[in-house]
């Protein structure tokens, strides 16, 4: 079967799946509010119209286009992600792009990567973030700096499903939502546990410092390239992991 299989599989869930049926696509194809309905892909070049900014964000030696590589190349799951699981994991499926409300008013976490994946007698619900030389966004300090109520209120919320106090100004606002989004995703596809996994193709790991700083400040013990496990104050297992890419996947195939 070609390409990454993007989309709900009945052979994902050993029990049903509450998941409505709606979509909206604008004239360039892109999903705008929750997607619900997905398609296939077939080779990394599908991945390039879900992104933002196409033009600016589609090129050889940044991380969209190493990631779409990486996943398409795979026959299941890249063999770094791979090693945050069990030697039996399985890719249920895997959604370039997929946006996840978060607590309060505001923009989706938007995660590279979303997967589902089986392992022994659990599944996982798998919040991707690829990078290679580009940092995880704004600090805290920035992205609350003149925060409005809304704002405020969300990272509050944030901070509740991370089982965590008011994040310093120097940590990186992106790490703390797309561990959340992990989790909420987690609660909504009915998995057992939740993962945040940064698939990073610089093979100097830029940024892993600031990576190991928000696993330190949530209470895990951070290693690359090796998963970190803590329990999230909903009770269940959250995975954090540092994965570094195969730096082939930064050229063009």
């Amino acid at each position: 079967m070609p390409g990454l299989q993007v989309g709900l599989q009945t052979a994902l869930s050993r029990r049903p799946l509450n998941i409505g049926t709606v979509a909206n696509f604008g004239s360039s194809g892109r999903c705008f509010g929750m997607a619900k309905i997905y398609i296939p892909t077939r080779t990394p070049l599908d991945w390039r119209a879900l992104l933002g900014d196409p033009d600016k964000h589609w090129r050889a030696g940044y991380s969209a286009m190493a990631a779409a590589q990486s996943w398409e190349a795979a026959a299941g799951l890249p063999p770094e992600i791979a090693a945050m699981f069990a030697p039996d994991a399985e890719l249920l499926l895997a959604i370039p792009e997929h946006k996840v409300p978060l607590p309060g008013r505001g923009a989706a976490s938007q995660c590279d990567v979303f997967a589902l994946v089986r392992e022994s007698d659990r599944r996982i619900a798998v919040a991707v973030e690829a990078k290679v030389a580009e940092p995880f966004d704004r600090t805290i300090g920035d992205w609350m700096r003149n925060a409005s109520d809304g704002k405020r209120a969300r990272l509050s919320a944030i901070c509740d499903l991370l089982g965590c106090s008011n994040p310093p100004e120097e940590m990186y606002y992106q790490l703390f939502h797309r561990t959340a989004a992990a989790i909420i995703e987690a609660r909504r596809f009915g998995t057992e546990a939740a993962a945040m996994i940064v698939q990073s193709f610089s093979q100097e790991h830029r940024w892993y410092d600031n990576f190991a700083a928000f696993c330190d400040f949530l209470g895990a013990s951070p290693n690359r390239n090796s998963p970190s496990t803590i329990t999230a104050p909903c009770g269940m297992p959250l995975i954090l992991g540092w994965a570094t890419g195969d730096e082939v996947f930064l050229r063009e195939r």
